[in-house]
């Protein structure tokens, strides 16, 4: 090769988003999972601390933590997954089989038997 010829590269870029984002890690399919978790949040909450125990201080404090927790578990970070999504693959690994039916030989005496 001389100083002349040019070298192709290739050029992969990286942290490429497919969907507009409200914020780094937060579009709009993760602003819906959110309401609807901080909705179901709300309706125990109410269920609880408003209808048996009768505390609007407990209620209140419940739901913000509820929102805030709603939020980030469905937030995603730089690796493109959230909480959520790492919970949901776990659950799938754990119920996926992982039991081999294969028999082990000794690779250096499967002659003799």
């Amino acid at each position: 090769m001389t100083e002349n010829e040019s070298i192709d590269t290739l050029y992969i870029p990286a942290g490429l988003k497919t969907e507009k984002e409200i914020y780094s890690g937060f579009g709009k399919s993760e602003l819906i999972q959110a309401v609807t978790g901080a909705t179901g949040i709300a309706v125990i909450d109410i269920l609880f601390s408003l209808v048996i125990f009768n505390n609007l201080p407990a209620f209140i404090i419940i739901l913000l933590m509820g929102i805030f927790a709603s939020v980030m578990c469905v937030q995603k970070d730089i690796t493109n997954l959230s909480v959520l999504d790492m919970a949901v693959n776990l659950y799938k690994y754990m119920r996926s089989q992982k039991t081999y039916y294969y028999k082990a030989i000794d690779e250096w005496r499967w002659n003799q038997q």
